[in-house]
């Protein structure tokens, strides 16, 4: 399992990369969160999750190494906005995103796959660092 930082391009697609950006770019926009629930996804409260999520969407654009718990926020924080009404983007997804839930969910499900290693050690834990 990956103790360290590992760049996005040798874990993910381009494709997988954009979307993890643009499930970033919800919590700016439409999405909800309360600071419990950015807490919970390894955030300090609600403006950390919007400064954090600034740039961990700028080093996946630059392909910065992230530390694993980074890749953790990172998705959890893209579960939650595809997924939630209450928090996320939720219904609005396909409006706001431009993207389908069908091919949000495959995209989705690819990116779990990839970073399984990498995250395994937060499975039903705090992403914190």
């Amino acid at each position: 399992m990956p103790e360290h930082a590992v760049a996005p391009s040798a874990l993910l697609a381009p494709s997988e990369i954009a979307l993890l950006r643009r499930s970033l770019a919800e919590w700016g926009g439409p999405a909800r969160c309360s600071d419990q629930l950015a807490v919970g996804m390894g955030f300090a409260d609600m403006n950390d999750l919007l400064d954090r999520s600034r740039r961990l969407q700028a080093a996946l654009r630059d392909d910065v190494p992230l530390a694993p718990a980074d890749w953790a926020r990172t998705l959890l924080a893209a579960e939650i906005v595809f997924v939630s009404d209450l928090a996320g983007s939720g219904v609005d997804w396909p409006t706001t995103t431009g993207l389908t839930d069908e091919a949000t969910i495959r995209t989705l499900r690819s990116i779990q796959r990839k970073l399984a290693k990498v995250v395994r050690r937060y499975y039903g834990k705090h992403p914190g660092e």
